[in-house]
C-alpha cells in the first residue's frame, strides 16, 4: 500500500520507522523511497490515533515474505547448517527462497545438555530438524529450537526425588554449590545442608571437583530446578 492509499481509504497516516525501512544498510530513506511511489508495508502497531506503524523492510523481498508467511509455530522444519558461532547457528531452511538463510537457534535452544559452544551440537553442512518458535516478516528469519525435540532429562529424574547420589561440585556461589546428580542434569545443595560447623561461605568447606553424597529433595519441573538435601 501506499501512504497516501493509506490516509485515503482509512483515514489514517502511516509511519515508517528509520530501521524499519530496509533490511539493507541505507544512510537515508530517500535513497529507498521517492514522494508519490507506491510501496507495500506491513502494519506493526499504532503510535498515536488514527496513526499506523508500518514496517517496509517486511515486505521488500515478496519470495521471502511468501515464504515466511507459509511457517507456523511450533511446526517441523528440516534445514543444513550454514554457519555456527558462539551466539547461536544460523540454518539454510529447505524451501527457502535462493540466496536467503532464514532459520537461527539461540545457544539455549540448541540441547538440554550443558555446552561451552555451539560447535559442540551442530557443525556446518550437518542437516538438522527442529521445531519452530517464530517466523518473522520484519527480520526475515525463523527461530528455531533442536531442543524442543528432544526428551527433557529431567522428567524422567524427577522419578529419583528421595533417592541418595554422589556427585562432583560443578559450581561453588557465595550461599551454597550445584553438583551434577546425573547426566547432564545438576542440582543445588544450599550452605546449611553442607556441613553443621560455622562457615561464611562454601569454599571454606569444599572445592570444585569434590564428590558430595546428598539426597534428592525435590525435583522443580516448571522452574527446572533440583534441590538437594543432606543425606542421613
Amino acid at each position: 500500500m501506499s501512504l497516501a492509499d493509506v490516509e485515503e481509504a482509512h483515514a489514517e497516516t502511516g509511519r515508517i520507522p528509520r530501521h524499519e525501512a530496509s533490511i539493507r544498510r541505507v544512510e537515508h530513506p530517500s535513497e529507498i523511497f521517492e514522494v508519490g511511489q507506491e510501496i507495500n508495508a506491513e502494519e506493526i502497531g499504532r503510535w498515536g490515533e488514527g496513526q499506523l506503524s508500518l514496517s517496509a523492510r517486511a515486505c521488500e523481498n515478496p519470495a521471502l515474505r511468501s515464504f515466511l508467511l507459509s511457517i507456523e509455530r511450533e511446526q517441523i522444519v528440516t534445514g543444513t547448517v550454514s554457519e555456527v558461532h558462539d551466539f547461536g547457528v544460523f540454518v539454510h531452511l529447505d524451501g527457502e527462497p535462493d540466496g536467503s538463510c532464514t532459520g537461527f537457534i539461540r545457544v539455549p535452544d540448541l540441547t538440554w545438555s550443558r555446552i561451552s559452544h555451539p560447535s559442540e551440537s551442530v557443525e556446518a553442512g550437518q542437516r538438522i530438524t527442529g521445531e519452530v518458535i517464530v517466523a518473522d516478516t520484519r527480520s526475515g528469519q525463523v527461530t528455531l529450537s533442536l531442543k524442543a525435540l528432544q526428551e527433557d532429562p529431567l522428567v524422567r529424574f524427577a522419578a529419583h526425588v528421595g533417592r541418595v547420589v554422589t556427585g562432583p561440585i560443578t559450581k561453588i556461589i557465595p550461599f551454597g554449590v550445584f553438583l551434577q546428580v546425573a547426566p547432564d542434569i545438576e542440582g543445588f545443595l544450599h550452605l546449611s545442608e553442607l556441613t553443621d560447623e560455622p562457615a561464611e561461605t562454601p569454599d571454606q568447606l569444599v572445592n570444585e571437583g569434590d564428590p558430595v553424597t546428598v539426597k534428592i529433595a525435590e525435583v522443580d519441573l516448571e522452574r527446572r530446578r533440583v534441590r538437594l538435601c543432606r543425606a542421613e
